[in-house]
C-alpha cells in the first residue's frame, strides 16, 4: 500500500496541489521528502484543530531552495542544512522542524527486517559498485549464519536533489575515504551504478519491485511500506537498529545555539546507541516578509507543530526538537523574520 494512502488520504500535495478550498490563513511550503510523512500527520490534525490548511509539495530539498529563494512558497523545506553564507546570500532564515533517520532497505528473500548487519565500508563499496553480489565476502562476514543469495545487487538511488541524499552520502563520506575521493557528499552526486526514483516514495517502490535491490529512504517509508530494512554498525562499533530512541542519541551531542544557522548535521555520531545517519529536517523562509500575515501563519502552525506534534512524531518514529532547541528557534524568529516595516512577524 503506498505511504500516501496510509496516512490517512495524505492530506498534503505531493507533486501538485490537492483542490481544497482555500481560506486566508492557508499556507503553502515545498522540498524535502524526508519529513512528508509527518508534515502530513500535523497538516491533518493542524486542519481538525484550527480550521486552516497546510499544503506541501514533496518534491525533494533542491526543489523545495528553488521555491522559497524565488518566493513562490511561504516556506521552503531542506534535510541538507544552507551555510550561513548562501542564508544570507538569499535573505533567508533557516531553522529545524523534526528529527529522523535515513536507513538502508532491502529486496532480499529470506532475510529479515532487522536481520542483516551492514557498515558504511561495506555500503560505499555497494553504491560504488565494487560489490556487485549479495554473497559477497565482505556482506558474508557481517552476517555469519544468514544464508544470502548469489545474486546481483540492484543500487537504487535518488533521482532528484534531495536531503536525503546529502545526509546519506554525508555519512558515507566520513566513514570511507575511497568513497568520499570517488563520490563525495551532496544533494546529489554522481552515482557509477544503479537506478533512480524520485523521492523517498521513488526509492522505496523501486527497492520493492526489484528482486536484489538495496536503496536509503528515511524511515517512516520503510515502516509504513514493510520494507526490509539493515541494522547499521556506528561510530562505537556497536550494530544498532533504526528507531526515535538510536535518532535521540545520535541527536543527544548537537550543538545547535554555537552553529551559525543551526545548520547541525547529526551522521556518523559517537554513542553507543546513536544510529549513523541521523539528521534534521530544515524550514527556509524569507527573512523580509512582503506577506507578513502569511509569515506568521507559517510561524503558527509550526508553533502549534512543536507543542503538539511530539507524540505524533513519535509514532513515525521521527523525533521531536528538544524544549531548549524550541526556544532557540523561536527567539530566531523574533530576531529575523521582518515585515516590510522591519517589525518583528512573531
Amino acid at each position: 500500500m503506498r505511504l500516501q494512502q496510509l496516512i490517512r488520504g495524505g492530506l498534503l500535495a505531493m507533486a501538485c496541489a490537492l483542490p481544497f478550498s482555500a481560506s486566508a490563513a492557508d499556507i503553502t511550503g515545498a522540498g524535502a521528502t524526508f519529513p512528508y510523512p509527518i508534515y502530513a500527520k500535523w497538516a491533518e490534525a493542524y486542519k481538525k484543530a484550527t480550521g486552516n490548511g497546510m499544503n506541501y509539495q514533496s518534491i525533494g530539498s533542491g526543489g523545495g531552495i528553488k521555491q522559497i529563494k524565488a518566493k513562490t512558497v511561504d516556506f521552503g523545506a531542506s534535510d541538507m542544512p544552507l551555510a550561513a553564507a548562501e542564508l544570507d546570500k538569499a535573505g533567508l532564515v533557516q531553522f529545524p522542524a523534526v528529527m529522523g533517520g535515513v536507513v538502508p532497505v532491502l529486496n532480499l528473500d529470506g532475510v529479515k527486517p532487522g536481520q542483516l548487519k551492514m557498515n558504511g565500508a561495506v555500503l560505499g563499496a555497494i553504491y560504488m559498485g565494487k560489490i556487485t553480489k549479495w554473497n559477497a565476502p565482505e556482506i558474508a562476514a557481517l552476517n555469519q549464519g544468514v544464508a544470502l543469495p548469489a545474486a546481483d545487487i540492484t543500487v537504487v538511488h535518488r533521482a532528484d536533489g534531495s536531503g536525503t541524499t546529502f545526509l546519506w552520502t554525508d555519512y558515507l563520506s566520513k566513514v570511507s575515504p575511497e568513497f568520499k575521493s570517488a563520490i563525495g557528499a551532496g544533494t546529489a552526486v554522481k552515482w557509477p551504478v544503479g537506478v533512480g526514483g524520485k523521492g523517498n516514495e521513488g526509492v522505496a517502490a523501486n527497492v520493492q519491485r526489484v528482486k536484489g535491490a538495496i536503496g536509503y529512504v528515511e524511515y517512516a517509508y520503510a515502516k509504513k511500506n514493510n520494507i526490509t530494512h539493515a541494522q547499521l554498525q556506528n561510530r562505537d562499533g556497536q550494530f544498532v537498529q533504526p528507531d526515535d530512541e538510536t535518532f535521540k542519541a545520535a541527536a543527544a551531542g548537537a550543538d545547535w545555539a554555537k552553529t551559525p544557522g543551526m545548520a547541525v548535521v547529526l551522521t556518523d555520531q559517537a554513542g553507543k546507541n546513536a544510529w549513523p545517519v541521523t539528521g534534521a529536517s530544515f524550514i527556509l523562509m524569507q527573512k523580509a516578509q512582503d506577506d507578513a500575515g502569511k509569515a506568521r501563519e507559517v510561524l503558527k502552525f509550526f508553533d502549534w507543530a512543536f507543542k503538539e506534534g511530539g507524540a505524533m512524531a513519535a509514532d513515525l518514529d521521527y523525533v521531536a526538537l528538544p524544549a531548549p532547541v524550541i526556544k532557540l528557534v523561536q527567539d530566531g524568529w523574533k530576531a529575523q523574520i521582518k515585515d516590510a516595516s522591519g517589525k518583528a512577524v512573531w
